[in-house]
């Protein structure tokens, strides 16, 4: 059972990095079909977790993931705070009291991204954050009960939400201010995607930090 007092300050540390470190680039991708304002509201959401992360690491998992996602809709602007939020919220909820082991959470985190698809009313191939969560959900839900040495199953994980990013290079948008370019939305990658391929592989560097110890 993963402990949420080691895991979750480190976690959100982690994340609060690669956002940090990586956002020149995603500003650029963001303004070539974007808002342009896509870093600035990501980091004012992980500020507000990263306030709370001590109340939060004394928190189960249920309560955590659902605090985490009101604190995220309510501070995060735009989609991204909506459907970012939405995403913690329905894995809490749907957690119901169990513990987190690795197939818990394959299992909670696939509905949480079923959940953002309802949300955003998009699916795979629209050129948002879900072609890199929804690849990463299957992939997380096909090997979790699988027996594999975790850095291998990580690494998949790892391979499949870069692999969700640069697909969507050669899409052409249809939600959000980028389809408003149609045709020439193709050849930018969606900054959604991005962030949330960065996110994930800071989260599962971090996890594997933390299993070298645990």
């Amino acid at each position: 059972m993963l402990n949420t007092a080691a895991l979750l300050p480190s976690l959100i540390e982690a994340v609060a990095k690669t956002i940090e470190n990586n956002a020149e680039e995603l500003t650029e991708l963001d303004q070539a079909i974007g808002d342009g304002d896509h870093v600035a509201n990501l980091q004012r959401g992980i500020q507000a977790l990263m306030a709370q992360s001590g109340a939060l690491s004394q928190l189960d998992w249920q309560a955590a993931l659902q605090k985490m996602g009101m604190t995220i809709m309510s501070s995060i602007g735009g989609a991204s705070g909506s459907l970012y939020g939405t995403l913690f919220m329905a894995m809490g909820k749907n957690l119901q009291n169990q513990p987190l082991t690795l197939t818990t959470f394959a299992d909670v985190f696939l509905k949480g991204v079923e959940a953002v698809k309802q949300r955003g009313k998009a699916d795979k191939g629209e050129k948002t954050m879900l072609d890199v969560l929804i690849p990463v959900a299957g992939q997380l839900h096909q090997d979790a009960t699988k027996p594999s040495q975790l850095i291998d199953l990580f690494e998949q994980v790892k391979q499949a939400a870069i692999a969700g990013a640069e697909s969507t290079r050669d899409m052409v948008a249809t939600k959000g201010r980028a389809s408003f370019l149609g045709e020439r939305s193709r050849g930018h990658i969606d900054a959604g995607a991005k962030s949330s391929q960065l996110m994930i592989c800071a989260l599962v560097d971090a996890l594997l930090i933390w299993s070298d110890y645990a």
